[in-house]
């Protein structure tokens, strides 16, 4: 079985929360993937960072599991990236040849500026804007799953990432789900 789901922003992309409340809401607890998906001995193939959106894709089959996580299968991942500033055509073939992160360098990765994504749906809380400096979008596909490795890559090239929506993974997407909605694949 393979459940497609649209993290929303601020979910955790585990069943249990085993770190602390979220301290910026009054101890409340953080939300988890059981706060939407009841299906019992599914399991994320892979993860999105908390506070990054879009497709994560769980499974109750090991050998799947493995194909869409492990680096060494190369599996693409489609993000929609909103950054500070608009970058020029040095900084999108500086992702397109491989970025120098802490720990190492990237492999090369598609990137193109795109209008802003259709069906977007509103980020809660929205990100920060600021009226001096514009901001854009990029789509940025990768074959890697480095720690927060899209993130590091824009600030890398000089543009912070504002907004992050995984899209895609391999020939799975978001479309069509509204966030904190899944769906069979």
């Amino acid at each position: 079985m393979l459940i497609l789901f649209n993290k929303p922003f601020g979910v955790l992309s585990q069943f249990t929360d085993k770190g602390t409340a979220d301290k910026g809401n009054q101890g409340s607890p953080r939300q988890t993937l059981s706060d939407f998906i009841t299906i019992p001995d599914v399991y994320a193939a892979g993860r999105l960072d908390r506070d990054s959106e879009g497709l994560l894709l769980l499974t109750d089959d090991g050998r799947l599991q493995n194909k869409i996580a492990s680096p060494k299968l190369k599996m693409p991942k489609t993000y929609h990236v909103q950054v500070e500033g608009i970058p020029d055509t040095a900084a999108l073939r500086a992702l397109e040849q491989g970025v120098t992160l802490k720990d190492g360098l990237t492999k090369p990765a598609q990137a193109r500026l795109i209008d802003a994504p259709p069906d977007l749906w509103p980020r809660d809380p929205p990100i920060r804007v600021r009226q001096s400096i514009p901001d854009c979008w990029l789509e940025l596909t990768i074959r890697e799953g480095r720690n927060r490795q899209v993130r590091r890559m824009t600030a890398a090239i000089g543009h912070p990432t504002l907004r992050l929506i995984r899209h895609s993974v391999g020939a799975w997407t978001v479309n069509g789900l509204a966030p904190g909605a899944w769906r069979r694949g």
